[in-house]
Order: C-alpha cells, then sequence, then structure tokens
C-alpha cells in the first residue's frame, strides 16, 4: 500500500509525512517543487528509510507525475502543494495562479488518467484528498458565525482567490468525472517546521534576535489557530473515512486577534529564554501598516468534522503554543540553516536549481 503526498517537503506536508510514518509502514511518496518554503532539513529523521521516496517535481508536470503514478499505484493522493503566504500574493500573484490553479488543473489531470485505468476494485478504493484553506471564505464581523461548510466563497487576496479556484476545479472533477474526491479547509497553522516568514515563528525569531516584532494595523485581525499535528490528524481521519465528494472544515477552536497571539509569544519567551538584561519581550512590539486587503476574521465551524467523523483538536492554543515556542527554542539549527540561506544553497548544488 502506497500514498503519494504532494507539497511534502512543506510546514504541514512535510508534518503529515513524519506523523504518518510514526504511525504505520505504508510507504509515501513525496512529491515537491522544493520553492524557498520546501525543506528537506524537516524531513532529515527519514533519511535511508525505504518507507520515504522522495521526488523532486512540479505537480503541474504531467509526464513525470504520470509516470510515478504508473510506477507506484498509490491507493491516495494528497495534495499539500501550494504557494500560500498572503503578502507574498500581493507583490507577486502570477506564481499562485501557475501553482495553486494551473498546477492543481495538471494534478487532477493526470490523477484523472491513473484513475480511469485502475481495475473496479482498486477505482473504488482510491482518493484524492485536496487541502484547502479558510481563507476561500473570506472575512467575518465580529457577531458572524463562523464558517461553515456551506458558506459561499469570497475570496480577498490574491492567494485566497487562487485556492478558492483551486476547491471548485476539484469539485467540477468530481461532479464531471467521477473523481473520488475530499476536501479540507483548515484555519492557521502553526506548529514546528514552520517556514519563518508566518506570524507565529517569525515573532519567536525576531523575539530573540532583539528584532521588532510587527504587527499590521492595531493587531485586532482574529484567526483561529489550529496546531499543525491536529490539523494532520483530521487529514487522516478525512481520508480513511471522509464521503467522497464532501468537504470538511478543520479548525481548532482558538479564536485570537493577532496581538493577542503575540504577547502570549513573549510570555513563554519571558519564562522559557529570560533575556540577560531582564527586559520583557513584549518591548519589542512595533506597529506596522496594514496589508492591503487585510481580512479582519477568520472563524471555522468544525462540527461537520466532529459530528460525522469524530475528530476534535487535541490540543488548546495554550497548549500548542508553548510546544511550539520549545521546539523552536530546542531547534535552532533548523532554523539557522533555513534563514542564513545554507539550505539554499544545498538545494542549488543538489538539484542544480
Amino acid at each position: 500500500m502506497t500514498i503519494l503526498v504532494t507539497g511534502a517537503a512543506g510546514f504541514i506536508g512535510g508534518n503529515f509525512v513524519l506523523d504518518w510514518l510514526a504511525g504505520c509502514d505504508e510507504m509515501v511518496i513525496n512529491v515537491d517543487k522544493l520553492t524557498y518554503a520546501g525543506n528537506l532539513d524537516t524531513l532529515k529523521g527519514l533519511e535511508g528509510d525505504i518507507r520515504h521516496v522522495f521526488v523532486r517535481a512540479d505537480i503541474g508536470d504531467r509526464d513525470v507525475v504520470g509516470k510515478l503514478l504508473a510506477e507506484y499505484q498509490p491507493r491516495a493522493v494528497i495534495n499539500f502543494a501550494a504557494e500560500s503566504h498572503v503578502d507574498r500574493s500581493i507583490t507577486g500573484p502570477g506564481e499562485f495562479i501557475q501553482t495553486n490553479v494551473v498546477g492543481t488543473f495538471n494534478l487532477l489531470e493526470s490523477v484523472r488518467g491513473y484513475w480511469a485505468d485502475l481495475a473496479a476494485e482498486q477505482k473504488a478504493a482510491f482518493r484524492f484528498l485536496h487541502v484547502s484553506t479558510d481563507e476561500v471564505y473570506g472575512t467575518l464581523a465580529a457577531d458572524d458565525p463562523a464558517f461553515s461548510e456551506t458558506k459561499a466563497f469570497e475570496p480577498n487576496s490574491p492567494y485566497s482567490a487562487s485556492k478558492a479556484a483551486s476547491d471548485h476545479l476539484v469539485r467540477a472533477w468530481h461532479h464531471t468525472y467521477g473523481l473520488p474526491v475530499l476536501t479540507t479547509n483548515c484555519s492557521n497553522n502553526y506548529g514546528p517546521y514552520h517556514f519563518p516568514e508566518k506570524l507565529i515563528p517569525l515573532v519567536i525569531l525576531n523575539a530573540l534576535a532583539g528584532k521588532p516584532l510587527p504587527i499590521y494595523g492595531d493587531g485586532q485581525q482574529i484567526r483561529d489557530w489550529l496546531y499543525v499535528k491536529d490539523h494532520c490528524s483530521a487529514i487522516r481521519r478525512v481520508l480513511e473515512a471522509g464521503k467522497v465528494g464532501e468537504t470538511y472544515n478543520v479548525g481548532g477552536w482558538n479564536e485570537k486577534a493577532n496581538l493577542d497571539v503575540v504577547k502570549t509569544i513573549c510570555t513563554l519567551l519571558d519564562e522559557l529564554q529570560p533575556k540577560a538584561d531582564g527586559k520583557a519581550y513584549i518591548e519589542q512590539i512595533t506597529y506596522v501598516t496594514d496589508r492591503p486587503g487585510h481580512d479582519r476574521r477568520y472563524a471555522i465551524d468544525a462540527h461537520k468534522l466532529e459530528r460525522e467523523l469524530g475528530w476534535k483538536p487535541a490540543e488548546t492554543f495554550e497548549s500548542g503554543i508553548r510546544k511550539t515556542v520549545e521546539w523552536y527554542l530546542a531547534n535552532q539549527d533548523w532554523v539557522s540553516n533555513v534563514t542564513s540561506g545554507a539550505y539554499r544553497e544545498w538545494v542549488s548544488t543538489q538539484y542544480g536549481a
């Protein structure tokens, strides 16, 4: 038995592969383009493990993906591959359209061709699981109900628009061609191996380096925070028992304002690694001009996933953020390798790009 996982050297995909192989012996074919956010250092513990096969490839390369599908005959494809940073999508939207829309289209076509040729029993058991975001739903007012799976898509950034398009493609390939798909829409993830451009790892690294802790606008933008290991367990559960054609929202039931998240991190660092001068990390907070089109609030209603599949997050925000800060403090080599450029130099030498 084999699964093929795309984007599996990224933050969520990498955590998923590590958790998957910690819990079973089913082989993972890992397909990742190794953009700036792809990091094989995350998977260093799998070196020499015959259950893990890494292939550097673009999901849009039908020749390569088709050959991998034919060779390894996976029972499922799990698609994490995406450009995912809102700020980057504002300054360079083209890459997001190429990867998230065109790339997903090409991947779907590769998978459709493979699936169509499977024997009847394999065909019935096969699944294509597409991992998406709550940002496709748009923004919420303070008193609006949380996003349910029936909420209309109202994306407000190039990133969320590209992910909404990919979700629509996945739905269409099921309804038009019968491809057995599952879709998950998650809230903001955090945890180990998070590339340090996102809020939580950026704040931890800047705090330790004595740099400003940037807060967009007034810092009252609200997000539902989901510990990445909880997200991985939800995906495993959806793959195992989800109903074909359905969408499942995955949330942590942890709505927090960005400013409160930063203050929590500062308090933990004061406890776990206090400054030599005795000053508080909170003094490094600085306010910067808000992001264009910044969504005010996201909130996920994950009752469907709990009601139909029995899944609930194991971590509270308080337990998850402590584990996250402790991980970054204990893994400074991983952080240094990513931020120094050493990892990118290795990729260039190893892969010639």
